[in-house]
C-alpha cells in the first residue's frame, strides 16, 4: 500500500508489559507506516491484544515509548522524562484512534445513531447536524443506513460489529485497531464484517488487526506479525510470513491453523 518517508502512524520501541510478575510483552519493537494494513498473528495469551491496549493507552506499560504518528499517548515529555497527561488529555489524544472490541459494546440504551454520535458531540465539539450526517453516511457505507433508528438489541451479531466500526471510525481516526473484531460472531456472520475491513483497506486506512482469519490476512495485510509468548517472534510481507515462515515457532503455528 502506501510507502511513505513521513513520520510512522505507529512507532513501538522497546516495550514491556507486566501484570504483576507476569510479563505480557517482552521488548516489542514496530514500526506501521501511514496507510499499511498489519494483521497480528499467534496463539491465545501471546500478547496481541494486549499490545493493541497499549497504542491506544488502555493500558499502561513498564517500559519503552509508543508513538501513533509522532505523539505520545497518555504522556508528554518534561525534559527527559515522561509525565502521564490527564484523562482530558489522553482522551483528546486517543480520538485519533479508532477501536473495534471482540465485544460489540454498544450502548444498548441508545439507538444505533446515537451511538455513533456520542463521542464526536461529547469529546470533539463537533455540531449535531455535522455529526448526524457523517453518521448516517457511515451507516450507509458499512449497509446499515436503514437500521440508525434501531437498538443494539434489534441487530445481529454482524449488524453489531458493523455499527461497532462505523462509531469508531465516526471520530475520524488515523489509526484503527481491531481486537478479533470476528471471533464473537457466528461463522455465517463473519463474512458481512470483514468486507467492511476489506472496504477500509482499499482507502488505505492505515489498520492493526489482531485475527485468527488466515485468509483475510491473506488477502488484506500488507504485513503479517507472529507473536509467541509475549514476543515478536517473525514479521514481514504477508505472502511471506504465511507462505515461506522462516521460524519454526511460526510453522508450528500454521500448520494447526491452516
Amino acid at each position: 500500500m502506501t510507502e511513505s518517508a513521513q513520520v510512522p502512524a505507529v512507532e513501538i520501541r522497546g516495550v514491556h508489559k507486566l501484570y504483576g510478575s507476569l510479563h505480557v510483552l517482552h521488548e516489542v519493537d514496530l514500526v506501521v507506516a501511514p496507510g499499511e494494513v498489519v494483521c497480528l498473528i499467534g496463539p491465545s495469551g501471546s500478547g496481541k491484544s494486549t499490545l493493541l491496549r497499549c497504542i491506544n493507552n488502555l493500558e499502561k506499560v513498564q517500559a519503552g515509548i509508543i508513538q501513533v504518528h509522532g505523539a505520545l499517548i497518555g504522556y508528554k515529555r518534561v525534559g527527559d522524562d515522561l509525565v502521564e497527561t490527564t484523562p482530558r488529555q489522553t482522551a483528546k489524544a486517543r480520538q485519533h484512534i479508532g477501536m473495534v472490541f471482540q465485544q460489540f459494546n454498544l450502548f444498548g440504551h441508545l439507538t444505533v445513531l446515537q451511538n455513533l454520535i456520542e463521542a464526536p458531540i461529547r469529546v470533539q465539539g463537533t455540531p449535531s447536524a455535522e455529526a448526524v450526517e457523517r453518521a448516517k453516511a457511515l451507516l450507509d457505507r458499512v449497509g446499515l443506513a436503514d437500521k440508525h433508528a434501531d437498538y443494539p438489541a434489534q441487530l445481529s451479531g454482524g449488524q453489531q460489529q458493523r455499527v461497532a466500526i462505523a462509531r469508531a471510525l465516526c471520530t475520524r481516526p488515523k489509526v484503527m485497531l481491531f481486537d478479533e473484531p470476528t471471533s464473537a460472531l457466528d461463522p455465517e456472520l463473519v463474512g458481512e464484517v470483514l468486507d467492511v475491513m476489506r472496504d477500509l483497506a482499499k482507502n488505505e486506512m492505515t489498520m492493526l488487526v489482531v485475527t485468527h482469519e488466515m485468509g483475510f490476512a491473506r488477502q488484506v495485510a500488507d504485513t503479517v506479525v507472529f507473536m509467541d509468548q509475549g514476543r515478536i517472534v517473525e514479521h514481514g510481507p504477508a505472502a511471506q510470513v504465511l507462505d515461506t515462515p522462516q521460524h519454526e515457532r511460526t510453522k508450528r503455528f500454521l500448520d494447526r491453523v491452516s
